[in-house]
């Protein structure tokens, strides 16, 4: 199970910290992705991070890219995804999900690729 949290109503330009956190079966090495959807929008995929070959890769959507930092606590099971200099375009649910597949970076962008979906944190964004 995920369980997504961290979530609330920040400013315009305020950071957020969301927390990812997994329990039952998953495991650290899991590839773990991060996707948000805004009010009338599509889901989108926003960060990824995966284990392959003893170094951790990480991955972000060019719309956000700059802004955000993922990382994961192994020892808390746990991926975080930072958020800075928030705009209101980021108002969304944010939503993590794991897979224990590698996935390659077409493959991390979609959420079909999937297997495990935390339930959502709201983020809103206004002043």
């Amino acid at each position: 199970q995920l369980q997504a949290s961290g979530g609330g109503l920040v400013r315009p330009g305020n950071s957020l910290r969301l927390s990812c956190e997994a329990s039952g079966r998953a495991s650290s090495s899991y590839t773990v992705g991060w996707f948000r959807q805004g009010p009338g929008k599509e889901r989108e995929w926003v960060a990824g991070i995966k284990w392959s070959g003893g170094n951790t890769n990480i991955h972000y959507t060019d719309s956000m890219k700059g802004r955000l930092t993922i990382s994961r606590d192994n020892a808390k099971n746990a991926v975080y995804l930072q958020m800075n200099n928030l705009i209101p375009e980021d108002t969304a649910v944010y939503y993590c999900a794991a897979t224990p597949r590698r996935l390659i970076l077409s493959s991390l962008r979609d959420g079909n690729e999937y297997d495990y979906w935390g339930q959502g944190t709201l983020v809103t964004v206004s002043s």
